[in-house]
């Protein structure tokens, strides 16, 4: 028998760790809270060190996502795709910006390959980033994947505006953490 049935969950200290009410007004607001939850996520062992976070234009809070790759054995559970499902299961469409508004996804660390992709369909308008990718390989065993030679000027090209390196040290350091804490441990 085929399995018909699919969930895939963030983990439950998410709602205690975000502030629904609060208005993250600008870009080291924004994705200091994705980092925040990497390294929560380290912290209580319920995923890999990546955070991501969607919000409207106004700074308010859409939705978050943690890495749940390895405790949902399930290789699409990115922070950023589980940002995604969540944004998309709020507002109730495929595309986030359909309703003509404008959304801003904040990683604590550049997307992989797939995310990538997911980024240019999930509809977002702009991409805020911590730790590039760089980073993430030389501090831990991820392997982030190919993207194009230029993925900023294509993302561009597609309408989303990228910023970079935001926190990136603070950023970093969630990967020296979950290094010191033994890596994958589920």
């Amino acid at each position: 028998m085929l399995i018909t049935d699919l969930r895939i969950d963030l983990p439950a200290w998410i709602d205690d760790e975000v502030d629904a009410d609060r208005v993250y007004a600008d870009d080291a607001a924004r994705v200091g809270l994705a980092i925040q939850l990497a390294r929560r996520n380290v912290e209580h062992v319920t995923g890999g060190p990546f955070g991501a976070a969607i919000f409207d234009d106004a700074g308010r809070l859409i939705a978050a996502g943690v890495n749940r790759v390895l405790p949902q054995r399930c290789s699409v559970a990115h922070a950023e795709v589980m940002a995604f499902m969540a944004a998309q299961a709020r507002v109730g469409r495929a595309r986030l910006n359909d309703d003509g508004a404008r959304y801003i996804l904040a990683t604590s660390a550049q997307p992989c390959a797939m995310c990538y992709g997911a980024s240019i369909w999930a509809g977002i308008d702009e991409l805020l980033i911590g730790a590039r990718s760089s980073d993430v390989m030389e501090l831990s065993e991820f392997d982030e994947g190919p993207l194009p030679a230029d993925w900023i000027g294509e993302l561009e090209k597609r309408g989303i505006a990228v910023r970079r390196d935001i926190l990136r040290d603070e950023a970093r350091d969630v990967f020296r953490l979950y290094a010191e804490s033994g890596g994958a441990r589920y």
